[in-house]
């Protein structure tokens, strides 16, 4: 029997492991924390609980049939759709819902912005047939060679989707008001990326909300690594806990094991789990090492709030976007200038709207999520507490009256602990969504070509960010190592 080991339990390591389990090979997980989940995870504090990280389920079917296909049955995962989609507030106090039906956004868009309902059912209509073509060429495709990327009829897609532009100037091509080009460009905050600085292909995003709907995991996303583990432990998979993996083992340009401090174990096949950039670290013994490259940029961070609340507002949604006066200048501020915005965006999740087990009864949890620069160069002690105020007291304002009296718990999460928890440089979505760290200009599943043995899944890692997405990267690293190594 083949031995994988897989460095890392977040979702791209854990569907790796599930994948190769279910393949008959034998699986085992290093993990330096004391839980799986990585990025995925719960902030608890007694009654109340409140996902961590994700909240957001976009593509739920990709998400399903690749835990189908690595042996998880998708009845132990139940999606609760939220429709409207979500709630988008205007700083000019308009409010526009966001929703599945195609004529109730168009009505819904004419409405607050006459004579851009049409422009809405265009852009539907392009991406109906763009969309696809770019799921199967740029989602499930790797590209190991920069000359499997640059043919002719990949650059003939990559045009029509307006890679060449960013994000809002490629909805800009369909929407005229400001606020419209708002609503359909924020989309590359979930994951980690400017509107003006993140390719036209992510327009695919704002697309993919109305198409396949946004969804919550009832009980928290945080429930999945736990299935996850559960299902593979059972299977005969190894998890170790609390195991730092300290360096690779390469000869000869094959990939051969992992170190800890226990020793070093042989493998046939490793899957390297952790946030990208990391990886160098455990191969600076290596001759083969590749040739030092200038640092990624990490993706934004976040400042989160956590809050249990006494109290439930029966006309929110599960979720709801909060915007500045500019969108545009406020994220200038975070990306370009690395500060935190005089004015800020904020998104606010909340579960008992959609699941009313969420919360103890009459009661609900609350998570506000702030863009903010990654960890470096911040005081984030000080920042954090002043930031989190007055995020609290405009939400209070604008959609949550009542809110900061009803407060019975609070906790505030900073770049600085996301740094602390092994994320690239605090970045809360692995290295950034810019042009030259997408496709083909992003670390492979299979990164470096003359390591034989070695692959990669995770944020970072092609197809990029996203639960749904990192979990389709670990498939692609899995059937490469197949392909390769065989059965």
């Amino acid at each position: 029997m083949k031995r994988v080991g897989i460095v890392g339990a977040g979702i791209g390591g854990l569907t790796s492991a599930l994948l190769l389990n279910r393949q008959g090979w034998d699986v085992t997980v290093y993990e330096r924390g004391s839980r799986v989940g990585g990025r995925i995870a719960f902030e608890q504090e007694g009654d109340y609980r409140i996902d961590q990280g994700p909240t957001i389920v976009l593509l739920p079917e990709m998400l399903l049939g690749i835990l189908e296909e690595a042996g998880v049955d998708r009845s132990k995962v139940e999606l609760l759709r939220c429709d409207p989609l979500y709630r988008v507030h205007y700083h000019s106090e308009r409010v526009m819902s966001k929703k599945t039906d195609r004529e109730e956004q168009a009505t819904e868009i004419e409405r607050l912005f006459p004579g851009e309902g049409r422009s809405f059912t265009r852009f539907m209509k392009d991406m109906d047939t763009l969309f696809p073509a770019g799921r199967a060429a740029f989602l499930e495709q790797m590209f190991p060679r920069k000359r499997d990327f640059f043919t002719p009829s990949l650059m003939s897609l990559m045009g029509r989707l307006r890679a060449h532009k960013s994000v809002r100037k490629a909805v800009g091509d369909y929407f005229e008001h400001e606020e419209l080009l708002d609503a359909y460009s924020l989309q590359s905050l979930y994951i980690g990326g400017s509107p003006f600085g993140t390719p036209g292909i992510y327009s695919l995003l704002p697309y993919a909300e109305h198409e396949y709907g946004i969804w919550m995991v009832k009980g928290g996303y945080a429930a999945l690594p736990a299935i996850l583990e559960q299902e593979l432990l059972s299977r005969g998979g190894k998890i170790k806990l609390e195991t730092e993996v300290t360096g690779l083992t390469i000869r000869n340009g094959i990939c051969q094991g992992i170190e800890t401090a226990e020793g070093i174990e042989q493998f046939d096949a490793v899957i390297y789990n952790g946030d990208f950039p990391h990886l160098s670290g455990l191969m600076n013994q290596v001759p083969e090492a590749p040739v030092k490259r200038k640092p990624y940029r990490p993706s934004s961070g976040c400042v989160l709030i956590y809050t249990g609340v006494d109290k439930r507002w029966e006309d929110a949604t599960t979720h709801q976007f909060f915007l500045p006066p500019s969108l545009d200048g406020s994220l200038r501020e975070v990306f370009n200038q690395r500060q935190i915005p005089v004015k800020s965006s904020f998104y606010v999740f909340n579960p008992v709207a959609v699941d009313e087990t969420a919360a103890p009864p009459g009661q609900s949890v609350l998570y506000f999520l702030i863009p903010v620069p990654d960890a470096e160069g911040l005081h984030w002690e000080q920042e954090s507490e002043t930031l989190a105020e007055r995020v609290l007291e405009e939400a209070e304002q604008r959609g949550f009256p009542g809110l900061r009296a009803a407060i019975e718990w609070k906790k505030v999460r900073t770049p600085a602990d996301a740094a602390r928890d092994g994320l690239y440089c605090g970045g809360s979505f692995g290295i950034a969504p810019v042009l030259f760290q997408s496709g083909v200009y992003r670390p492979q599943p299979k990164p470096f070509p003359k390591i034989q043995g070695l692959y990669a899944a995770g944020a970072s890692v092609h197809p990029g960010g996203g639960v749904p997405i990192v979990m389709q990267g670990a498939r692609m690293a899995v059937n490469q190592l197949m392909k390769e190594m065989g059965k």
